[in-house]
């Protein structure tokens, strides 16, 4: 099969689009045909070896952890899905090797769930990553509940924007702080927005006065510094993006597999509730152009790869 590879750490430059095996199939996988994968900030910092430390690479490295496409062959132990039916997956491992950015991907069934019947493949394979990092954020850690006030620090990006709209589904009121170009997209998605820079803080007080119920920063810095001075008492605190939240007595997430989380993003897609902005798409060969606009840090939605 086709796939993009790279066999030492480095920039998009290592990238190679050639001929590998077609990986082994295990009892509890399914054999996925994949018709689009997403980029996400993780997969360039990985081929950097900035998660060196925390995760192994076993060279040749497949990047990739977003999928959608159509299920080719189940493993002897797997009843949740047969051929034929079309999937999405965030699939991590606990190393990285055997990516999504290939024409075929064996996905653990636990990473997995029913692809939204009214998204395309671009625009599904968009959503395990970001939106599984947006609802554990919100529903597992934050406990956001009908009637509450959460800020989003950078509300427009890619997980942002998915936070946004899964937080209004559950009844929150969102503020959301973004670029003055985004404002009128918040605002569609149902945020109100607040621009970045000098009086931040002023700005989002005078949206909130007695404080917000919950904070989800995207962006660290020092957006999050300043974000327990803008919680309501008792107020909850959450970031993504900067370990430091954890000294300012908020929580960390770093975003895990899960099948009944991921099938609640494709209940909420199929009632209308949830779409994925897609930015670009590049076909597989040119993956590595998709990893520099990635890197350059100033798309709005989702960068995918179409394979086949």
């Amino acid at each position: 099969m086709k796939a993009i590879t790279y066999r030492t750490y480095g920039s998009p430059d290592v990238l190679s689009y050639e001929d590998v095996p077609e990986p082994k199939l295990g009892p509890d996988s399914v054999l996925v045909r994949v018709k689009a994968a997403a980029v996400n900030p993780v997969d360039w910092k990985i081929q950097a070896g900035y998660l060196d430390s925390v995760l192994d690479a076993v060279f040749p490295v497949i990047p990739g952890w977003d999928v959608a496409g159509v299920v080719e062959q189940a493993g002897h132990g797997v009843t949740e899905f047969a051929p034929g039916d079309e999937v999405i997956g965030y699939v991590r491992e606990d190393f990285v090797s055997r990516g999504t950015f290939a024409e075929y991907v064996a996905a653990p069934v636990r990473t997995l769930a029913r692809k939204p019947a009214n998204l395309s493949f671009e625009e599904a394979a968009g959503l395990p990553l970001a939106g599984l990092t947006a609802y554990q954020a919100l529903v597992h850690q934050l406990k956001a509940a009908e009637g509450e006030t959460v800020l989003v620090h950078a509300a427009a990006g890619g997980v942002g924007s998915l936070a946004v709209q899964i937080a209004r589904a559950l009844g929150v009121r969102v503020i959301g702080t973004a670029s003055e170009r985004n404002h009128e997209y918040l605002r569609s998605l149902g945020a109100t927005p607040v621009a970045y820079g000098e009086g931040l803080a002023d700005r989002v007080k005078a949206l909130a006065p007695e404080g917000v119920d919950a904070v989800l920063d995207l962006v660290g810095g020092d957006a999050l510094q300043l974000s327990p001075a803008l919680l309501a008492p008792g107020g909850r605190l959450a970031s993504i993006a900067d370990g430091s939240v954890l000294g300012l007595g908020g929580s960390y997430l770093f975003v895990r597999p899960d099948a009944a989380d991921l099938a609640a993003l494709t209940e909420l897609a199929e009632r209308g509730a949830l779409s994925v902005d897609v930015a670009a798409v590049f076909p597989l060969e040119k993956a590595a152009d998709a990893l520099r606009l990635s890197m350059d840090g100033h798309t709005r939605g989702k960068i995918a790869i179409t394979v086949g």
